[in-house]
């Protein structure tokens, strides 16, 4: 067996390692851990903290060059979660992707339970009212992250792609300061950081919301994952993963049978 084998499918834990970030990712999962709702369902699952992007307390260094860099997926890769969940487009990237670079597989095996609000941001004295009015000028959003791909699916319907820039200017609070400073024209922000703008006197542009997908590896089987949520269709997966292989955010070639896993409705 190769090393890359090896890491693909770590030994079987005893409990489920589910993680936990935040609560703009998990709160359905805080909510029924701290409730009691999975001990209903008759599941002893591990919860495992993991960092998180909207977490302003981390001190984690989050790396924009490779979606496998991140600390949550390094902890998948060791083996040390069974099951996450991330923004739809996030997911699908590294259930498509993950097997070519030699990491250990993941399978989408549901949407997400919850939605995140997302809106483009500009301040009080900018020129742009209409999103069209950004044409050719960075927004500052994290790349490959729920913020990059649901400002691209905003500004879409009023700019062509090549019209669309956007640009890296760090976590939320640093791309507030970028845009006070005039280093870029607009802000992709999520709650509570459209308040927090729009407290600071900032002025909402658009707005729209950012939808979650569940991954999860092989350990855990189907009656498990079926306890803990349902249901994902194939004429989702070919629309969002058609958009993303649009936008170069996702290698062409996959398929719903090898990237999509019915196990927990089956």
């Amino acid at each position: 067996m190769s090393v890359q084998q090896a890491t693909r499918k770590p030994a079987v834990a005893k409990r489920p390692q589910v993680a936990i970030m935040n609560a703009v990712h998990d709160l359905p999962v805080l909510v029924a851990r701290d409730e009691g709702f999975f001990k209903d369902e008759g599941l002893d699952i591990e919860f495992v903290t993991t960092p998180g992007m909207a977490q302003v307390t981390t001190s984690h260094f989050v790396k924009f060059d490779s979606v496998f860099d991140r600390p949550l997926d390094s902890t998948y890769n060791e083996g040390g979660i069974d099951q996450y969940r991330m923004c739809e487009w996030g997911i699908m990237k590294r259930a498509v992707e993950a097997a070519g670079a030699g990491l250990r597989e993941r399978k989408i095996v549901a949407l997400g339970a919850s939605m995140s609000s997302f809106a483009i941001v500009v301040t009080r004295d900018s020129r742009a009212y209409e999103p069209e009015q950004l044409k050719d000028q960075p927004i500052a959003v994290t790349p490959n992250n729920g913020s990059h791909f649901t400002t691209l699916k905003m500004m879409e319907g009023f700019l062509t792609p090549e019209h669309i820039k956007t640009t890296n200017a760090g976590s939320m609070p640093k791309r507030l300061e970028a845009l006070r400073r005039g280093e870029v024209a607009a802000v992709s922000l999520m709650e509570p950081w459209i308040s927090v703008a729009q407290k600071q006197g900032l002025r909402i542009l658009i707005e729209s919301h950012s939808t979650r997908s569940e991954a999860a590896g092989d350990d855990l089987d189907g009656p498990t994952l079926a306890a803990m949520f349902r249901a994902h269709t194939r004429e989702r997966f070919d629309d969002t993963y058609n958009w993303t292989v649009k936008w170069n955010m996702v290698v062409p070639g996959a398929t719903y049978e090898n990237t999509v896993d019915n196990r927990a409705w089956a």
